[in-house]
């Protein structure tokens, strides 16, 4: 019988450098910590951007116009990729990984949102790690998720999980910029604080991700108004997730005050 359930969500900015490549070391160090949690009989769902960066560095430049449809073609073409990289890192770890692309309906009341409970049930029963990320060739702008932190909450929350970790490139929330010597580190947040006064406009390119920290600080608040212990921390250090995991004080924690760590 596992111990707990953990979401965990990784963007595109963690996973890419400077120059918008995939970083194979990234996605191995994650896969790696999430073998470990395996071994401690935690289960994980795994919620992955980067297929339209990856289709992106297939492809090239496109000459699409149309914003939406180019970002169908990038990510028909990454998704594939991307899981390649996944299973083969998660091979080599001894795990099994699957794809599961959701839509909004997926999470709508009815058959839908009981099929990809027992998608993810089975697939965690099999000891099989789900990675799930939005179906962007086929979802149109009415029933997208506004980015994989959306549909990371509502999975957290879809399967009761026990935890949601949310990496960026960042290690949390700040008072100010994050690149400021006069900010700090916002160690702990409650669901329902109103958190504009923190948060910075960011402009990225296409392909980029669609998330910014004001929206990651939406849906973790979503989630622990949910008593899911969530936390918003950097990907790119070495045992993010096994520190969390592990309660040390690693970025910053949405919670209310009385949720155990």
């Amino acid at each position: 019988m596992h111990k707990e359930l953990i979401v965990i969500k990784v963007g595109t900015n963690v996973m890419t450098n400077k120059d918008n490549r995939i970083v194979r070391p990234v996605l191995r160090r994650l896969v790696e910590q999430i073998a470990e949690l395996y071994e401690r009989g935690i289960q994980t769902i795994l919620v992955s951007s980067g297929s339209v960066i990856a289709g992106k560095e297939v492809l090239g430049n496109s000459t699409i116009e149309n914003d939406t449809q180019r970002r169908q073609v990038y990510s028909a073409i990454g998704q594939p990729r991307m899981m390649r990289l996944y299973y083969n890192i998660f091979h080599d770890y001894g795990l099994k990984c699957a794809q599961v692309l959701p839509t909004k309906r997926d999470f709508s009341p009815g058959v839908h949102r009981e099929n990809m409970i027992k998608c993810c049930e089975g697939l965690l029963a099999e000891g099989v790690v789900p990675i799930a990320n939005e179906d962007d060739a086929v979802s149109v702008t009415m029933s997208m998720f506004s980015d994989n932190d959306e549909l990371a909450s509502l999975i957290a929350q879809l399967m009761n999980a026990d935890k949601l970790i949310i990496l960026t490139d960042i290690d949390g929330l700040y008072t100010g910029n994050p690149n400021s010597k006069t900010s700090d580190l916002v160690e702990h947040v409650n669901p329902e604080e109103n958190l504009d006064k923190y948060i910075q406009d960011n402009n990225k390119q296409a392909g980029e991700g669609r998330g910014g920290m004001g929206s990651k600080l939406d849906y973790a608040q979503q989630a622990a108004a949910n008593s899911i212990l969530t936390y918003i921390a950097n990907g790119k250090k070495d045992r993010t997730i096994i520190d969390i995991i592990d309660g040390k004080n690693v970025g910053t924690r949405v919670a209310l005050e009385k949720q155990e760590v």
